[in-house]
Order: C-alpha cells, then sequence, then structure tokens
C-alpha cells in the first residue's frame, strides 16, 4: 500500500494564513499572505453581478514590494476627479485569518471571513485553532430594494454562532485520525485527470508535498465552499464543529500531551428530538467520532516524535425510530417509524464504519432491556435483533461484537459500582480494537484474538519465548457507544474507555510499567475533568443543556447540592427541546444548505413540521442485492484494516519546497515572542500547576491522592461555569458580526486588524510580562508552598533573647582562670573558655578544658577552607590510592 522507502509525503501546509479585504465600487480584492507575511496572493471577486458568484484566482505569488505596487494601481485607477474633489478609491474593510466561504439566500452573496482566532492544541508542529469572531458582508454594490426575507435568512444564518466550538488548522486535516493522517496517500485524484492513478505507478523518488481529500461528513462548511471549485486549494480552509481540548501530563518534567478532538457529523445533524435513529443512507443522530490522542511532546517531528491515538464513537441506534412529541411530557414514549426486517439503515451505518475504521465494530449499549412499560427497551430489541441478522453475512473474525449494559438500573443499586462494570468492559473492548502508535513497541499485553489480526505488523518473524517483540501498532476497527440520546451515560461510558486506553498509551510511550491508571490521581482527574467538558458542549449543542448525570455521579462522589444542579439542567433541556429545537433545526437546515432558499418557494419556517423529516430522509442511494451483500465487496481486501486508509486519496502533489514550512507556525522564528505567550505556559493544563495538591511530596501523576488541591478545585467550578454559559451550535449568537480596531482581544486570542502586506507590530514585552508575571507568581510565599508562614517574634520574645544572649557574653571566666560552680552567676547562663574560644557544655564545670586539636584535623580544615577560596587541587597520590581501594571493594568479584 504504501512505499516510504522510496518517497516521503508530507501535508501541503496552506500558505494562506493573513487576509485584507479591500473593496472598490465594483469589484473585492481579498489579499492572502503567509504566516511570515513574504508572499502574497489575490482573489477577485466582482461586485456587479448580483444573482451570481464571479470569483478569480490569477495563481500569481507577489512579494512584498510587489504587493504595494499592485494595491496602488487600483487605488490610483478607480480614483475619479469631480472637478477639484477625489472620490473615492482603494479602501480597506477588514482583516482576517481564513475564508470560510460564500452563501446566497434569495439575493446577491454574502462572503464570511473569520477575524479572530484562538489557539487550542497543538499536535507536533501542527496547530488547531478555535474561531473567535467572524465578519460576514454583502457582495453586491448596488442597493436596491431586497426581498422581504432577506434579511430573516441572514438573522437566522448568523444564528449558527461560528465562534461557538468551530475549529480549524492550517497544515493538519482535523477531519481525519491521527492513524489516516500519518499514512502515506495511495492514490492521486485530480480533477484534470480522466481516472485516478496509484501513486506506485508514478515514476520518480523524492519529498512530496499533497492536498489532503478531507472527510466530507466532518467538514461543516462545505456548502459554503461549493462554488470554489476552480480556486486554488490554499484559499479553502474546512471547519470541523464539535470539541476540542489538550492538557499537560507532566511526569517528573517529561511532558505527555494528552488531546481530545470530538468532531461531530454534518450528515443528519440536528437537534434533540428531531433527529433520533437513522436516515435511510446510515447516518446517525448526534453521531460524533473522538480522537484521545497521547504523545511525547518533547519532540515536535512529526517523523520522529512518538504518537499515539486511540479513536471511538457515538451515535443514535441506527434504526428508523423516532418519540411522540404531540403531548407535553418529561419522556415522550418511543416508536418505531419503519420496520426493517433487512437491516438496510444498519447496513449501511456499519458498512460505511467498516470502510472507515476497519474491523471490529464493537458496540456497547446502555440502553435499559427490562422495564415494566416498554420505552427504552423497544429500542434494545431493535437494535439485538439488526446486529444480529447483520452478522449472519460476515466472517467470524469481522463480525460485530456486542456488549449491553443496563446502567441505569446497575446506579439504582444499593451497591452499585457502575464504573467497575464499565471499567471491565472497557478493557476488554480496547484489547478488541488495539490503540495505533507510530513507533515499535514492546507490547506483551495484546488479546490473542487482536495479535492474530495483526501479525503483518511484526517486525521479526520470530522471537525466543519470553522475548519481548516490538510491535508496531495500529487500531483495527471502532468502539462504539450509545444510549437514548448518547449524552450522560454515553459521556461516562466514554470516559472509562478513555481511561483504558490512556493507560495502554501511556505504556506503549514507555511512562508505564503495566496499563493500568487508579482513578483518584492526577492523570485521571484531568482526563475525567476534558470528558466532562467534552461532555457538556456536546449536550448544549444537541440537547440545549450541559449534562445532567455526571461521572461523578456514577462514582457516587456528587455532592447533595448537585440535585439541583441537575434538576435546573433537566428542566432546561426540556424548554430547549420543547420550545426552541424547531427553529433551531431551521438554522442548522439553512445553514449546511440542506434547504436552499428560492424566489417563488414557501420560506422554511412555512413549511410543515413534518417538514424536515423528507429533507433528511431522502430515498437510499444503495440499495444491496441480493440484501445479504449489505458490506462493500472490496472490504475484503483491507479488513480488518481501514480501507479508507489503504485507498487514501490526494487531491494535489508538487515537490516540497520547503520542509519546515509547518515548524514556522510554532516557532515563529520571523518575531519576537514572550515566553509566557506561548500556547504550553499561557493556556494548555498542567497536571502539576492545576491538578497536583498543594501540599505534597510525591510528585508523580499517577500516584492516588487522598484529596483535591485547591487550585485544582477552583478551577474545577470555573470550567464548569465556563461550560455552563458555553452556546449552542444555532442558539443566539453571542458573537460580533463585524469587527472593530478599537475591540480589546481575549486572552489567547489573535488580533486580526493589521494589513497583510505589513508586518504586524507586536505588542511591548513589558506589558506582556506585566500582564503575566508578577512577583508572587515567581516566588510563593511559604504559606502557599508549605502551608506555615514566618512571621516577626513580638518585642517581649526579642526583649529576652536579648538579655540572654548578653548575659551568655559577659559569664565567661576570664584567660588562665578555672571555672567553678560557685562562679556560675546565672543557671542559663552558658560560660565561654577564652583561651580555645569555644563553648564549654552547661553539664561539664570542672577545671578540665577541652582537648587539644590534633594536627590532622587542623590540616583537614584549612584544606576545606582553601579549597572554598582557591579552587580544587588535584588530589594526592594516598588520597587517589584510597579511593581506588573503596571503588574495587564495591566491584563484583569475577
Amino acid at each position: 500500500m504504501e512505499d516510504p522507502q522510496e518517497s516521503v509525503y508530507i501535508p501541503r501546509v496552506k500558505t494562506i494564513q493573513r487576509m485584507a479585504l479591500y473593496e472598490t465600487k465594483s469589484k473585492f480584492y481579498l489579499v492572502g499572505s503567509n504566516n511570515t507575511q513574504t508572499s502574497f496572493r489575490v482573489l477577485k471577486i466582482d461586485r456587479v453581478e448580483t444573482k451570481k458568484l464571479e470569483v478569480s484566482d490569477d495563481k500569481t505569488i507577489y512579494n512584498t514590494r510587489e504587493i504595494r505596487d499592485l494595491l496602488t494601481m487600483i487605488d490610483v485607477g478607480n480614483r475619479s476627479k469631480i472637478g477639484q474633489k477625489i472620490g473615492s478609491g482603494l479602501t480597506k474593510t477588514v482583516s482576517a485569518f481564513g475564508l470560510a466561504g460564500f452563501v446566497r439566500f434569495l439575493e446577491g452573496y454574502y462572503i464570511i471571513l473569520i477575524t479572530k482566532r484562538r489557539k487550542v492544541g497543538i499536535i507536533g508542529h501542527h496547530t488547531i485553532y478555535k474561531i473567535e469572531d467572524t465578519f460576514m458582508i454583502y457582495i453586491p454594490s448596488d442597493s436596491k430594494e431586497q426581498h422581504p426575507d432577506e434579511q430573516r435568512y441572514l438573522r437566522m444564518f448568523q444564528a449558527t454562532d461560528l465562534s461557538s466550538n468551530f475549529y480549524f488548522s492550517y497544515s493538519y486535516d482535523l477531519t481525519h485520525p491521527l492513524q489516516y493522517n500519518l499514512s502515506n496517500p495511495v492514490i492521486l485524484n485530480q480533477p484534470f485527470l480522466s481516472k485516478p492513478i496509484r501513486l506506485s505507478d508514478v515514476p520518480g523518488t523524492g519529498h512530496y508535498s499533497y492536498v489532503p481529500e478531507y472527510q466530507e461528513k466532518f467538514v461543516w462548511n462545505q456548502y459554503l465552499l461549493k462554488d470554489l471549485d476552480d480556486i486554488d486549494a490554499d484559499w479553502k480552509l474546512p471547519i470541523i464543529h464539535g470539541f476540542v481540548d489538550q492538557s499537560n501530563v507532566s511526569i517528573f518534567g517529561k511532558p505527555v500531551y494528552v488531546t481530545l478532538i470530538a468532531r461531530r457529523s454534518m450528515k443528519y445533524a440536528g437537534t434533540r428530538f428531531l433527529k433520533r435513529g437513522a436516515n435511510f443512507d446510515g447516518d446517525v443522530g448526534n453521531e460524533v467520532e473522538t480522537e484521545q490522542i497521547a504523545c511525547d511532546s518533547s519532540i515536535g517531528s512529526d517523523t520522529m516524535g512518538h504518537y499515539t491515538s486511540f479513536v471511538q464513537m457515538r451515535g443514535s441506534v441506527p434504526a428508523q425510530w423516532a418519540q411522540d412529541l404531540s403531548k407535553i411530557q418529561p419522556k415522550p414514549p418511543i416508536f418505531i417509524e419503519t420496520e426493517d426486517p433487512f437491516g438496510l439503515t444498519a447496513g449501511n451505518h456499519f458498512n460505511e464504519l467498516l470502510v472507515r475504521h476497519g474491523s471490529p465494530i464493537v458496540v456497547i449499549n446502555l440502553v435499559k432491556k427490562r422495564e415494566r412499560k416498554k420505552h427504552e427497551s423497544l429500542l434494545s430489541d431493535e437494535f439485538t435483533k439488526q446486529i444480529s441478522y447483520l452478522n449472519q453475512f460476515l466472517l467470524e473474525k469481522h463480525k460485530i461484537q456486542y456488549f449491553h449494559f443496563d446502567m441505569a438500573r446497575c446506579n439504582k443499586a444499593k451497591e452499585a459500582n457502575v464504573m467497575a462494570r464499565l471499567s471491565n468492559i472497557a478493557y476488554k473492548c480496547v484489547k478488541k480494537t488495539g490503540i495505533f502508535h507510530n513507533k515499535p513497541t514492546p507490547y506483551l499485553h495484546l488479546d490473542p484474538t487482536w495479535e492474530r489480526t495483526h501479525q503483518a505488523d511484526l517486525l521479526n518473524c520470530s522471537r525466543e519465548k519470553d522475548e519481548k517483540l516490538p510491535y508496531l501498532l495500529r487500531q483495527t476497527g471502532i468502539v462504539r457507544t450509545n444510549c437514548v440520546d448518547c449524552l450522560d451515560r454515553t459521556n461516562t461510558a466514554q470516559f472509562a474507555v478513555g481511561k483504558v486506553a490512556l493507560a495502554f498509551q501511556l505504556h506503549a510511550l514507555g511512562v508505564l510499567k503495566e496499563p493500568q491508571l487508579e482513578f483518584d490521581t492526577d492523570s485521571v482527574r484531568m482526563l475525567e475533568e476534558m470528558y466532562e467538558d467534552q461532555g457538556d458542549t456536546l449536550a448544549l449543542q444537541y440537547g440545549g443543556s450541559a449534562l445532567v448525570h455526571r461521572i461523578k455521579s456514577y462514582r457516587k462522589l456528587a455532592p447533595w447540592t448537585s440535585k439541583g444542579n441537575d434538576i435546573m439542567q433537566t428542566m432546561r433541556r426540556y424548554y430547549s427541546n420543547t420550545l426552541s429545537d424547531a427553529e433551531k433545526q431551521n438554522t442548522m437546515n439553512v445553514f449546511l444548505g440542506i434547504f436552499q432558499p428560492e424566489i417563488g418557494r414557501p420560506p422554511i419556517w412555512e413549511k410543515e413540521h413534518n417538514f424536515d423529516y423528507y429533507l433528511h430522509h431522502q430515498p437510499p442511494v444503495r440499495v444491496p442485492s441480493p440484501l445479504t451483500q449489505w458490506w462493500n465487496p472490496e472490504l475484503i481486501n483491507y479488513l480488518p484494516y481501514s480501507m479508507d486508509i489503504g485507498t487514501k486519496v490526494c487531491t494535489e502533489l508538487t515537490k516540497a519546497q520547503d520542509l519546515l514550512e509547518s515548524s514556522e507556525d510554532y516557532y515563529h522564528s520571523f518575531e519576537l515572542t514572550v515566553l509566557q505567550d506561548l500556547f504550553a505556559f499561557s493556556e494548555i493544563n498542567h497536571s502539576v500547576r492545576d491538578y497536583m495538591p498543594n501540599f505534597t511530596t510525591d510528585f508523580s501523576p499517577f500516584s492516588v491522592r487522598v484529596r483535591l488541591g485547591k487550585k485544582r478545585e477552583e478551577m474545577s467550578s470555573s470550567k464548569t461555569n465556563l461550560s455552563m454559559k458555553n452556546p449552542s451550535v444555532a442558539g443566539n449568537s453571542t458573537s460580533s458580526t463585524t469587527s472593530t480596531e478599537d475591540e480589546s482581544d481575549q486572552s489567547g486570542s489573535d488580533s486580526s486588524d493589521t494589513d497583510p502586506s505589513f508586518s504586524e507590530q507586536n505588542r511591548s514585552a513589558g506589558e506582556k510580562m506585566n500582564r503575566y508575571v508578577s512577583f508572587e507568581s515567581m516566588f510563593p510565599s511559604m504559606k502557599t508552598v508549605y502551608g506555615v508562614e514566618i512571621t516577626p517574634p513580638p518585642p517581649g520574645d526579642m526583649s529576652l533573647y536579648r538579655s540572654n544572649s548578653a548575659l551568655s557574653r559577659d559569664s565567661g571566666p576570664m584567660p588562665g582562670k578555672r571555672v567553678s560552680t560557685s562562679s556560675v552567676p546565672h543557671p542559663l547562663a552558658r560560660p565561654i573558655n577564652r583561651r580555645r574560644g569555644c563553648p564549654v557544655p552547661v553539664h561539664d564545670y570542672s577545671a578540665r578544658l577541652l582537648p587539644p586539636i590534633s594536627e590532622k584535623t587542623r590540616l583537614i580544615y584549612e584544606n576545606y577552607v582553601k579549597v572554598g577560596e582557591m579552587g580544587a587541587s588535584e588530589p594526592s597520590s594516598t588520597s587517589l590510592r584510597a579511593y581506588e581501594e573503596y571503588v574495587n571493594a564495591f566491584q563484583p568479584k569475577r
């Protein structure tokens, strides 16, 4: 499949990372530049055409002087003299960091630009950014009267807040897992080629840069980029929606970055009660792919670094089911909409998982199984029936693995131990799929069936008994978790799976002797916090509220005050689902292009309530024939491995010009940077600073703690408050649609009000140092570190100390006189022998003097003083012989 020995393939870094939008009466000029602002490109957008998008890319690369001359020429050419008055020429509108795309409703097109970004993660030299603010402007220059529905569609589109958990990267493909990104491309599929070609058939070797083919179902601005087919790929910036978080597990100074990336699918996307089950193509509701990456961040290279990853997913039960919303009640009844005896919906769903991830697919079903009145158990019965039918036509080693755990029932038991049960299931699941590690690993904790499917990864053909054998670890298959909503129970189960996977990842990196982690350790607390933040974010996006039942609830550690919070979150979710879900769903349908407005067509808000169902339930694209062949026939050539990796496609392939271009985005060698402004210092969570208790002598992040540290508790409460305020994707927009130059930047975000044709001015170093560094932060008080504080003694104690010291000094004998007990003036006085200058013990008041100091002792002391003043000298031969005898005494005898 790959030939890395002959050619090296490197993902191409997008050269356009900064932009400035200039306007004239007839055109918009979008000037893009690289991060160092040494090369520039220009995109011309016509403003005369109102109904059609006219965008042209001259594909010319300009330097700084050439772009200045070009902008000056455009400015002069657009000035018109009316008498003695000069009209407007070229004016700058806004600066930006990326192009999100173009959109049209009923009139002309709008352009959407990313004006603020914030760094949230680092993978090697690749940086992940979160969108903080966007700018949207109408392109046509005519001022004719618009359609009356235009403004309502505009407000509906802007209600999808792009500053709410949307992420992008200039050099890393966020739509695919790390295992896919570190594999070499196999097929080249360029637009001008008559058919795709295999890279093994391309003559020549060397270093190549390529543009990967993105996973469409995770590109949320795909509809916004659909009219840019003829534009260079450097202008197109794919955006994902979900959650990204990163923390630093410091193992005695060795940094291991743990990254959580959750990608929400834009297929069959929507709100809780309106997106249940799946459509006929197998796209399920609330489908989120979560990737957990652990890497040794002390080595930033993609080729030399050590990276491990584990991928799992959540998604609704893949069947045609829904809930009756005709009556207002907390738990609307569940019913099966369409009977599917041949598993068409589930077959399409699992076929896609086999193509993307390989086998086995491990299902963890948390839905109730036994109920007095059937409610959730309807889904369990349907799911079990579908899996049993589909497994008939798969080979034994590729069959879908099914685990059922009634989590809610177990949690109600008096001596419930939900997390222990989940940990056992999670351990079995991770052993079946394995993890990905890009380096050979002496790995002895393999499941026997898993080891047999990975024989192609063994570096040695044979080994002696009990000898460690290095493995190239690949994850084959995926763990799929679901409950009814795929929110509370699913998030806790995914944390249990992630905890087991992290133990295997740290073991593969060589920092754990055994792949096992205890719950009350700094590293697991950090992971728990990350999964709870992920759960809150995904719950807000899908259900309208944060998590109701958290991980601590199932561990029986939640305080009694959490009951009130659970009630509030339940009420908030119920309110959101019953009153605002329909409007949010319409907003999402317009944003994703599922519904496209047309003049003469009824607007989306006037459609019937079941119109959304027909938008998302199109007739199936692929009907298997015969029905027993539900999986792709080509899969047999790749299983248990991923067919997507085996047929990895790139859309462009060129000779690599600069192998270090991705590192510039991290190191910023072109400008001065204050140390405290680096992401590793100012933004990322740190196991020592944020999680380790204050009063401890055990600095291992894998040691069990009795209680949480004060800093950790404060951070936990603040992050929880932030997650509660995090808006959902279709909620009211909290981000401004315009950018002003006097607007203050948020912490960690980049300013975007700079002309890309000029170098960005840095803020003064002194201002930044005052922002981050203080005397207290550099030198914490003794009470902060040790729990005690030294205060000045009171005046009475100082007076007693002075009198006693003076009494001791004055009570010593005169030279030549012997000390007797009768001559002691005070019981606390300590006599001084003034001849020798040494204090005499209080209990020895006899006339005896201290023994004289020997010559050997005096020489030792003088040599000690001499070394301190003059430095060390060459040891004597006697000392060398003594040292040799000392060393030989400890040498093993042969």
